[in-house]
C-alpha cells in the first residue's frame, strides 16, 4: 500500500480541562466501514486479510513489554472489552503514578496467566489467552497530572450526524482489554477496575466480539454486522506506512499513539431491505470479498475515507461488534499519530456526504492518548510522568 504524501500535524494548542471536555464526545458518525489506507482508487484489491500483527495461533502469550503497548498493532481479538473511568477529585500526578504502577503489575501478571495481588479467583487468570491490555489517558487526566498533550491531540469538532449520549462518551482513563475468550477478558477487567477504585470510578463499559480467523484458523479480516469485510486497507505493522500512521515520535510520548473510540449504532433492519447492489454502492466495496468497486459513486463510504480524498491522511482502524436488546452496532477504534491531522479530516469528509450516514448513528465518543510501552523493571507512563 502506498503511504500518504503528507500527514498534517497541527501545532500544539492549549488543552484546558473544561474546554476539552466540552468537545470530548464529538467526532463524526458514519465511520462504520472506514478504510483509511490503500493505493489509488480502483487499481486493485486490498485482500481479505487483517492488516495487523499475526498471532501465533490459538493459545498464544503476548508479551506485555516493548516500545509500544502490544494491543495497538495486534489484530482485533475475538473478545474485547472497553472501560472508561473518571478520576476521583483528589487524584493528582503522584496518585496517577501510583495507579499506573499498580496497573503495570496487573498487566505483567495477567498477560502471563498469573494472579494479580489480592485476586480472590486466581484460577481465572489463564495462560496463553492472547490477552492484551491497552491503557490510555483522557484530557481530564492530562490536566490533573499537568502533562502537555502530544501534537495533534485536540478536541474533535462536533459533527452534524452525531447523536451522542453522556453514558457512552468521555472518560479520563481507558482500558482496552482483548483476548481469545470472554472469561479471561472479563476477569482481567475486574482486576484492573478493582485496583483503580482508590483513584477512579467507572464511567462506561462496553463489550464487543469479532471473528478474525477463517474456517482453517488463519487470520483474516472480519465482517461487521452489515456483512462487510471491515478493515481490509489498514496499514501493516512493521512497515513505514504503519509507523507514520500510528506512532507518536516526540518525547515524552514516543512510542504511544492517540485513540478515538466511537460507539456506532447500526440500523440493521432497514439495511437488510436494500438490494445487494445498493449496499455495495453505499460501501464502495463488494460484499463477497471486499474488493473496491471501479466506480461506486461520489458518496461511497470507502471512497470518501480514502487518503486520496483526504490530503493523504489515514488511520489504523479496529472494530468490534456489539449487540444488546437495545441496539446493535460497532465499537470503532481509530489509532493515529495526530488526531487533528488524520482522524478529523477523514471524519469531516464522511460527515459531509457519506452514504452510510443513513444507516449509522454515533451514540458515544471519547478520545485518549495511548501511553508508550514499557520494559521489564519499568512501568506504564514512566516516560510521561517521570
Amino acid at each position: 500500500m502506498a503511504g500518504p504524501d503528507s500527514t498534517p500535524t497541527p501545532d500544539r494548542q492549549g488543552l484546558g480541562r473544561r474546554r476539552f471536555l466540552g468537545y470530548a464526545g464529538s467526532a463524526v458518525a458514519g465511520a462504520v466501514a472506514g478504510t483509511a489506507g490503500g493505493a489509488a482508487w480502483g487499481t486493485g484489491r486490498d485482500g481479505h486479510r487483517d492488516g495487523g500483527a499475526t498471532r501465533t495461533g490459538p493459545g498464544a502469550e503476548v508479551s506485555p513489554y516493548g516500545v509500544h503497548q502490544p494491543g495497538v498493532a495486534a489484530p482485533t481479538p475475538p473478545v474485547v472489552e472497553l472501560v472508561a473511568l473518571d478520576l476521583l477529585p483528589d487524584v493528582d500526578r503522584d496518585a496517577l503514578g501510583r495507579l499506573l504502577r499498580a496497573w503495570t503489575g496487573d498487566v505483567e501478571a495477567l498477560a502471563t496467566g498469573r494472579a494479580t495481588p489480592g485476586d480472590t479467583e486466581p484460577w481465572l487468570a489463564a495462560a496463553r489467552a492472547d490477552l492484551t491490555i491497552t491503557v490510555g489517558l483522557g484530557p481530564g487526566t492530562l490536566t490533573a497530572a499537568r502533562v502537555d498533550p502530544p501534537r495533534g491531540f485536540e478536541p474533535v469538532p462536533p459533527m452534524r450526524h452525531d447523536r451522542l449520549e453522556p453514558r457512552w462518551s468521555g472518560g479520563d482513563l481507558v482500558l482496552v482489554v482483548g483476548g481469545r475468550e470472554g472469561t479471561t477478558v472479563a476477569h482481567a477487567v475486574r482486576q484492573l477496575v478493582r485496583d483503580a477504585r482508590p483513584f477512579a470510578r467507572e464511567r462506561w463499559r462496553q463489550a464487543g466480539f469479532w471473528n478474525g480467523v477463517d474456517p482453517e484458523g488463519r487470520p483474516m479480516t472480519g465482517r461487521n454486522l452489515f456483512g462487510q469485510i471491515d478493515g481490509t486497507a489498514n496499514p501493516v505493522p512493521g512497515t513505514e506506512a504503519f509507523d507514520e500512521t500510528v506512532w507518536l515520535r516526540d518525547p515524552p510520548w514516543t512510542g504511544g499513539s492517540t485513540l478515538v473510540v466511537r460507539r456506532i449504532a447500526m440500523d440493521l433492519d432497514t439495511w437488510a431491505e436494500l438490494t445487494r447492489d445498493r449496499q455495495e454502492r453505499s460501501l464502495g466495496r463488494r460484499l463477497d470479498d471486499g474488493a473496491r468497486l471501479d466506480d461506486p459513486g461520489p458518496h461511497a463510504h470507502a471512497r470518501l475515507a480514502h487518503p486520496m480524498e483526504n490530503a493523504g491522511a489515514r488511520i489504523l482502524r479496529r472494530g468490534a461488534s456489539y449487540a444488546s436488546a437495545e441496539e446493535c452496532g460497532l465499537l470503532f477504534c481509530s489509532f493515529q499519530a495526530s488526531l487533528a491531522g488524520q482522524f478529523v479530516p477523514i471524519q469531516r469528509s464522511l460527515d459531509r456526504a457519506d452514504a452510510l450516514n443513513t444507516w449509522t448513528t454515533a451514540t458515544g465518543s471519547a478520545v485518549f492518548v495511548v501511553l508508550p510501552g514499557f520494559e521489564r523493571g519499568d512501568w506504564l507512563g514512566s516516560t510521561v510522568l517521570g
